[in-house]
């Protein structure tokens, strides 16, 4: 019913900058929330960065000061900008969204996932 397409990752040095977009299409009545996670192998999916419709963001620690998360609603698309990189942010990336539908309700779709390599 809905896809979200992500794109924008890559090998960067560390110090460098990335920035990741998702895009959801499909039926759609609204996105509540968008976010960005993020994995490693033998570790838990781990919540990077989430806005709500109304623009409230939460960061996490790890990040914060150096990523930014920011979302145009009329083109249900959230980006992550990400300054600083170090070499510990390497991981794969994956782009969240509750997504709300006139009959579904509310329900989480994720994108395919993009890899994010900080060289040093």
């Amino acid at each position: 019913q809905v896809q979200l397409v992500e794109s924008g990752g890559g090998l960067v040095q560390a110090g460098g900058s990335l920035r990741l977009s998702c895009a959801a299409s499909g039926r759609i009545f609204s996105i509540n929330v968008m976010a960005w996670y993020r994995q490693t192998p033998g570790k838990q999916r781990e919540l990077v960065a989430l806005i709500t419709r109304g623009g409230s963001t939460n960061i996490a620690d790890s990040v914060k000061g150096r990523f930014t998360i920011s979302r145009d609603n009329a083109k249900n698309t959230v980006y992550l900008q990400m300054n600083s990189l170090k070499p510990e942010d390497t991981a794969v990336f994956y782009c969240k969204a509750v997504v709300v539908d006139d009959l579904i309700g509310a329900r989480d779709y994720w994108g395919q996932g993009t890899q994010v390599t900080v060289s040093s």
